[in-house]
């Protein structure tokens, strides 16, 4: 199976992360990286890898890098990662031995969020569909992300992915204020009727950031994960934070 998989990854200014991801896709044939224009070294870490092939896009948005990827992309397969998803070794297992001819059209795997390389208990990372048919996929945005729609079944893997990115907190901080800006504005423009319990309690502005802390250190038990716990609770509050002074500044058309 693994013959008929090409992982998919997007890049720039990826150099703290995209070597370890890269050391656990060595069973792949070939490896697709959309690079916008890195100018750290990331491109020099790509080049070290035989099975990598770059191509170098200026970035519009993420679906459009996504869907220019997956024009280059030669199998029947697709494993879409980022560039600091690390794949555990049950996930790699299990994708070697799938059967050769899958009945499902795109399969969903569970993530562990790690901070400073360790694994937490828990985390706000839903599962995400990694692995597709690539005749059947097509990226769209989402807020500030993106999510790619596969027609037909899915299913959910039972290994694992890593998510360890070590980018430094400038750097956090800088994505958060873009990533944020956007979210704000969706959820601004989207009725309240269409808006998940979530996020219509993020557009109260008081409330999610002391919700999201109770959730991470309690629910989910980051307080038992030592200052590593505690570290990714203040990081989601933090963004918490910077939404709500997003939401209120676009309230009052503040530039």
């Amino acid at each position: 199976m693994l013959e008929k998989i090409t992982p998919l990854i997007l890049t720039y200014n990826e150099a703290p992360n995209i070597g370890r991801t890269l050391e656990r896709l060595t069973w792949a044939e070939r490896i697709v990286v959309v690079d916008s224009f890195s100018d750290d070294s990331t491109v020099k870490i790509l080049s070290s890898y035989p099975q990598v092939e770059i191509f170098q896009r200026h970035f519009d948005h993420f679906a459009n890098q996504c869907n220019y990827g997956l024009e280059q992309v030669k199998t029947e397969w697709v494993l879409s990662l980022d560039a600091d998803y690390i794949l555990s070794n049950d996930l790699i297992e299990e994708l070697q031995f799938l059967p050769e001819h899958l009945l499902k059209d795109s399969y969903f795997a569970k993530f562990k969020y790690c901070i400073f390389g360790k694994p937490l208990r828990g985390s706000l990372l839903p599962p995400r569909r990694i692995l597709y048919r690539k005749d059947k996929a097509i990226y769209i945005e989402d807020g500030h992300a993106h999510r790619v729609e596969v027609a037909g079944d899915y299913e959910y893997l039972s290994g694992y992915v890593n998510h360890d990115d070590r980018k430094s907190l400038s750097r956090w901080l800088q994505s958060q204020d873009r990533y944020l800006l956007i979210e704000a504005k969706k959820l601004l423009t989207t009725p309240n009727s269409k808006l998940s319990f979530g996020d219509r309690l993020r557009k109260q502005k008081v409330i999610a950031p002391i919700a999201i802390l109770l959730y991470c250190l309690i629910l989910k038990g980051g307080i038992l994960d030592g200052w590593e716990g505690w570290y990714y609770a203040w990081q989601r509050v933090l963004a918490e934070i910077l939404l709500a002074i997003r939401l209120i500044e676009l309230e009052n058309k503040i530039p």
